[in-house]
């Protein structure tokens, strides 16, 4: 597996990493998440993954197949406020197929080294915190510390940090 910085060339791929991810909750009955819809239908979430891949972001790829991609920028203003300078994930999805097994944790161990060169002091993710709380397990899993929660309209969701120093 390797990683390669994402381009504005990646906006159909991403988006066929999401909806392979919407559809996967989906067939778990897991929809509060994502819902059900594809996101490449929804042209919100299109621009939205459009100005992640013009700012930093990430493709990590299995023989040319896209198997993860994390983008890293700012927090949506509903996440709690920092206290120090941070790196943040502000995306991360993970392809379903085999072979990509370990993409979202490969993605992750680069924000952390690309916040060692930057020379700050933590990671910052947030994520869906509702159902069986998978992915909050995921990221505790992978040196991440729960920290605030926030709830956007009824969708809850967790802040997590990998501290530095």
């Amino acid at each position: 597996m390797r990683l390669r910085q994402g381009t504005d060339a990646d906006l159909e791929t991403v988006g066929a990493l999401f909806d392979d991810a919407v559809r996967w909750l989906a067939e778990q009955g897991r929809t509060g998440q994502w819902g059900t819809e594809p996101f490449s239908t929804d042209s919100k979430l299109m621009e939205t993954m459009r100005r992640q891949l013009a700012g930093e972001a990430w493709i990590a790829e299995v023989d040319g197949r896209a198997a993860g991609f994390m983008a890293l920028g700012e927090p949506q203003e509903h996440i709690p406020p920092t206290d120090m300078p941070e790196l943040y994930v502000s995306s991360l999805v993970g392809a379903r197929f085999p072979e990509a097994r370990g993409a979202g944790r490969m993605l992750l161990k680069h924000a952390e080294a690309r916040a060692i060169e930057e020379g700050v002091g933590r990671v910052r993710v947030d994520c869906y915190a509702g159902d069986d709380r998978a992915l909050v397990a995921f990221y505790v899993s992978a040196g991440f510390t729960p920290t605030a929660t926030f709830t956007v309209d009824s969708w809850p969701g967790q802040v997590l940090e990998l501290r530095l120093r």
